[in-house]
């Protein structure tokens, strides 16, 4: 199964995805102080850095520095190319990649054609346990590298022209092959991280090496620091600060005290706790931007308490999800009534419908007689400042469906995302996406097909895998578009899940740095940011 760019906070808005984050330096805090050559950037404790395996957006934040990928997105949230120089096809299926001359990995290594081959193949090939294995599976050849035993290493749909170019053959045409190359899923890896043809080396993840404005300096020092350095040659656009310190912690409140003291640079997410008094505290250093994040509530689909869609509509509609957004997130967030994120073409509002509207009478009434469970559990995760939130639901579910109900924590996201990836029992959870490229398919694939990489919930209809299929595998982007709304409209009847907030970008910086900018995978822009003169 994999996991796509699932986030850790609450505040966080927007690409699953599939985050993470301390006070001060390390682990829960550190030494604290900054200085202009070292720009400190918060994240939670990453789960992997190897591309192909990075799931996270703690993990996405620090590769998004040490490589490049093959395309970005404009302010349309349209591709435009990076890494490659060209991306083309005559027919949605055969794509021409041609990269550009003139990159080098970290080590000196001319990146070639061959990197990326290599580098997919080794993620699409299942014995390696990659979190991103299930990105490869529209690329030819990609079903002889899965289960235990599989009978290739490489993929039939990957074939190197010349130094600069290769050519990818999907098993079907996808209308979006070329939006999805701005992953991480999709970087290159040099030849120094592999001790024999598709065998990565074990100390690869602890210093990766990239083809990116970065490089590592040092190791990952875990629960502490990533450090990483301007690499020189790299052929980009130049950042504008040599050091940069990913540091780990894991209270969000710490970091926002590090912060008002100038000891940390950016928070990219404010705690819930401090929104109200955030704007005062930082002035004109507190920041929003769009984002594209979705907070949900999940359910273990397969479990007889919430095997019923109606016992998860009761719960839907015990929820005032505008109080919530009200009271906690004082405003910086928005109500969710639909399955997609409002950045999106295809967006349209309140596809839930009356499931999402806040009726606690009807709700009680539906979840009585749907038989629903005498006690709710949310578990959710310590890191990601979801207590105040996940209390006041549990509050409101008590009082409006007359049951127990009980929040219980997980001390990181990756310890909630390993007890759900193995079914262990944990009640209904909640869950973040941050999408990991602009498509509704993004929103629709990985979340809710039978085999997708972040239904954790055992959520299946073959209805819904076979719209998001033809969504896929349609000749115009309206055309997909309508077949995905459809896929969506099934969701809105049976509710897998339960929307309740999409976010936007709410985060601070300290006084000694400038042009803090957030995308909308809640990633800060490590090129654009700069020491304050």
């Amino acid at each position: 199964m994999r996991v796509r760019r699932l986030a850790a906070w609450t505040a966080l808005p927007l690409a699953v995805t599939l985050g993470l984050a301390a006070c001060g330096s390390g682990g829960d805090g550190g030494s604290g102080g900054s200085d202009s050559s070292v720009v400190s950037i918060q994240i939670a404790e990453p789960k992997h850095l190897v591309p192909t395996n990075t799931t996270e957006t703690s993990g996405s934040q620090v590769i998004a520095g040490l490589f490049s990928p093959l395309v970005d997105y404009d302010a349309q949230n349209k591709p435009y190319e990076v890494a490659a120089q060209s991306i083309t096809s005559s027919d949605n299926k055969v794509w021409t990649i041609k990269i550009k001359d003139g990159f080098t990995f970290h080590n000196g290594e001319k990146v070639t054609s061959q990197n990326y081959i290599n580098a997919w193949n080794y993620g699409a090939y299942a014995p390696n346990g990659q979190d991103t294995n299930p990105f490869f599976e529209k690329i030819a050849g990609y079903a002889d590298l899965q289960d235990k035993a599989p009978k290739a290493k490489e993929m039939s749909g990957l074939k190197k022209v010349d130094d600069l170019t290769f050519t990818v053959t999907l098993s079907e045409p996808y209308i979006d092959f070329k939006t999805t190359l701005g992953y991480n899923a999709f970087f290159p890896m040099p030849d120094a991280a592999f001790s024999a043809p598709g065998v990565l080396k074990d100390s690869y993840e602890q210093a990766p090496i990239g083809q990116g404005p970065f490089k590592m300096k040092g190791t990952w020092q875990h629960d502490s620091k990533i450090d990483v350095e301007r690499y020189d040659a790299y052929p980009g656009e130049k950042p504008k600060v040599k050091n940069i310190e990913f540091r780990i912690y894991q209270q969000l409140t710490a970091a926002y005290a590090d912060v008002l003291a100038d000891n940390l640079d950016v928070l990219p997410t404010i705690p819930t706790e401090s929104l109200s008094t955030a704007p005062s505290d930082l002035g004109d250093r507190y920041k929003t931007s769009p984002m594209s994040s979705f907070q949900f509530l999940a359910f273990p689909t397969f479990d007889k308490d919430y095997s019923n869609p109606d016992v998860r509509k009761a719960i839907s509609m015990a929820i005032d999800r505008d109080e919530i957004t009200k009271s906690v997130f004082k405003g910086s967030q928005t109500s969710a009534r639909s399955f997609v994120a409002p950045v999106l073409p295809g967006y349209r509002e309140d596809t839930a419908g009356k499931a999402a509207e806040f009726n606690p009478t009807e709700a009680k009434k539906l979840y009585q007689a749907a038989g629903g469970p005498a006690k709710i559990v949310i578990s959710y995760n310590g890191d990601g400042g979801h207590k105040d939130w996940v209390d006041a639901t549990v509050n409101q579910l008590k009082a409006n469906l007359g049951v127990d109900a009980v929040g219980s924590v997980e001390p990181k996201f990756a310890d909630l995302l390993t007890k759900v990836e193995k079914k262990t029992p944990v009640g209904a959870f909640r869950m973040g996406w941050v999408m990991d490229y602009p498509t509704m398919e993004d929103y629709l694939g990985p979340l809710y097909s039978t085999n997708g990489s972040s239904n954790y919930y055992g959520y299946s209809n073959p209805e819904f895998d076979k719209l998001v299929k033809e969504g896929s595998a349609a000749k115009t982007q309206d055309e997909a578009i309508a077949k995905y709304q459809q896929a969506e409209d099934i969701l809105a009847k049976e509710m897998p899940v339960i929307p309740l907030r999409f976010g936007e970008n709410v985060f601070g910086h300290s006084s000694k740095v400038k042009n803090v900018e957030m995308d909308l995978f809640q990633r800060v822009n490590l090129v654009k940011i700069e020491a304050a003169s």
